[in-house]
């Protein structure tokens, strides 16, 4: 008997035992196998189930692990492998069966073996520091209780064909001649219970994990195919209708991923964004003011950001992509455009100021021998201010042409200061003279006698002249004393001169004379108003004329001042 197309299950596994039925042709002949061909039966029934058994948990391990759908698919394919080796073997002991029937010795009983549950398989160690989410695992309920309701929905002939029950009726799934109901039902209902720990297994992984769209279709179709006409025994509607239901959680699921897809490129957009305009504030930056070295490693780091988000971070669109990458490269260029100019014109004010300063250096060498100590002093401080005004020139060259310039400038002063040493040598003897000299003018002071102060200076000031000149470090000390005691003296004959001047003393004289000439006439008019006993004006007088002999008293003292 053949199943239907859309079995997942291969012919061979169910065509063994229908080769073994049509080769039997008499129950005696049945009845006749050799005990060896019984326990060689049972036997391959149970290593039929093994396998089946194996398979299964293969099936349920592998799922999880599973990415492409051709991983995927292989449990389901491979499930019942082990199958024609198993039911091969019915046949060929009926072929090899004597003629003469004989009694056929007492079968054992086959019954299904448990299939194992997900959590009983072996699993790799996982590390225990590892922050990874745990696979999910579906929960299955008891597999006894399990295969038992599956095994509710389903029915074999006396043929060994196994029926399904379904919503739209019953199907025939396959065939299992040669063994028990309960056997032949029970490779149909393992095969049901590997569905559903695989619809169960899709359910945990959709709430837990991340899938892709691709993976939740992909796994949605293989679904959708392995229970459209499956030959399995179980609740067939009700796994049907579970992963419609989880067909409607993935739509919801393709929502969130669709919005959490957006929300990445948004924020990739608004990063990508960032990048553009921080490298066109560079840009924007004015030349004179920009640190074009820090400046170009922040525009290499910025680059280095977009091919970063480029290669690894969310994709965006591709004309927003190509709208900021053509701002960035814009900014970049110009960047480049205005560091080329800049350093450009640096060279030509390089180039000006490196001509500029060979020039200077050249006259500087030129009167470097130069023995006019004061002219040449002068026009060395001239050149010191052209090579200022000059500007820099490349680090390298100005510094070779400083060192040449400096060195003629030390040329000049070193020679000079050695002449100025044996001069200064020479005057020794005149620093000596001019120091008694010294100690004779200071002694006039403080002036008690001015015209003998005056004589005595101007006869100091004479052999002042005379003994020449001192060292240079020692000018501007004695001559500061000298100063001071001129100074002295100067302001004494001023405070004399003051004292005597005859205009101040006539002015004075003056003024006492109408003072007194006033008292006398405020005096008559007080005796006056004293007599007739007018209060008001004896007070008024009264203060009037004590007012005016103060001032009487002050003038006449100034004068006596003057007079000395």
């Amino acid at each position: 008997m053949s199943e239907s197309p859309e079995n997942s299950t291969p012919e061979p596994a169910v065509q063994a035992p229908q080769e073994a039925t049509e080769t039997v042709d008499a129950p005696a002949a049945a009845e006749g196998l050799a005990p060896e061909a019984d326990a060689t039966d049972a036997a391959s029934t149970d290593a039929a189930s093994t396998s089946d058994d194996t398979s299964a948990d293969e099936a349920v391990t592998a799922e999880p692990a599973a990415e492409a759908p051709s991983a995927e698919e292989a449990p389901a394919e491979e499930t019942p492998a082990a199958e024609p080796a198993a039911e091969e073997t019915p046949a060929k002991a009926a072929e090899e069966k004597p003629a003469t029937p004989s009694p056929a010795p007492s079968r054992p009983t086959p019954r299904p073996r448990p299939v194992p549950r997900p959590s009983a398989l072996p699993h790799p160690p996982r590390p225990a520091a590892a922050a990874v989410a745990p696979e999910p695992h579906p929960v299955i309920p008891d597999d006894a209780a399990a295969a038992k309701a599956a095994g509710e929905f389903g029915r074999v002939d006396e043929d060994g064909t196994v029926w399904v029950r379904e919503a739209a009726g019953e199907r025939s799934v396959g065939q299992f001649p040669g063994v028990g109901h309960d056997e032949a039902k029970a490779l149909y209902v393992r095969r049901y219970l590997e569905l559903n720990a695989k619809v169960a297994l899709f359910d945990a992984r959709l709430s837990s994990t991340d899938l892709t769209v691709k993976e939740i279709d992909g796994t949605l179709e293989r679904l959708r195919e392995e229970t459209a006409e499956p030959a399995a025994v179980g609740d067939l509607d009700a796994l049907r209708a579970q992963v419609e239901a989880l067909a409607e959680r993935a739509a919801g699921r393709r929502e969130q991923i669709a919005a959490e897809r957006a929300a990445a490129k948004e924020s990739a957009l608004a990063a990508r964004t960032e990048i553009v305009e921080a490298a066109e504030r560079i840009s924007a930056t004015d030349p004179a003011q920009m640190q074009w070295r820090p400046a170009g490693e922040e525009l290499r780091s910025l680059l280095d950001q977009w091919k970063n988000a480029q290669r690894s971070g969310p994709r965006i669109d591709r004309a927003s992509e190509e709208s900021l990458w053509k701002r960035f490269s814009h900014a970049r260029t110009t960047f480049d455009r205005e560091r080329r100019h800049f350093f450009a014109e640096l060279e030509q004010r390089n180039t000006a100021a490196k001509s500029e300063k060979e020039a200077i250096v050249a006259e500087a060498e030129q009167i470097a021998s130069s023995t006019d100590w004061g002219i040449t002093a002068g026009r060395y401080r001239d050149l010191m201010t052209r090579w200022k005004a000059a500007g820099r020139a490349n680090r390298k060259d100005d510094d070779a042409l400083w060192a040449r310039f400096r060195g003629a400038q030390d040329t000049f002063f070193q020679a000079r200061d050695a002449a100025n040493a044996e001069l200064d040598a020479s005057y020794g003897e005149n620093l000596v003279v001019k120091e008694e000299l010294l100690v004779q003018a200071e002694a006039l002071l403080p002036v008690t006698d001015l015209t003998t102060a005056k004589n005595t200076l101007r006869d100091i000031q004479d052999r002042w002249e005379a003994a020449g000149k001192v060292p240079r470090a020692d000018v501007q000390r004695v001559e500061a004393r000298l100063r001071a005691v001129e100074t002295a003296v100067r302001t004494a004959d001023e405070a004399q001169w003051t004292r005597s001047n005859p205009e101040q003393r006539a002015r004075a004289e003056g003024a006492a004379a109408q003072l007194e000439s006033a008292i006398a006439e405020i005096e008559a008019d007080l005796a006056a108003a004293e007599a007739k006993g007018d209060k008001r004006k004896v007070s008024e007088l009264t203060a009037s004329l004590e007012a005016r002999r103060s001032w009487l008293e002050q003038i006449v003292k100034a004068a006596e001042d003057s007079r000395g």
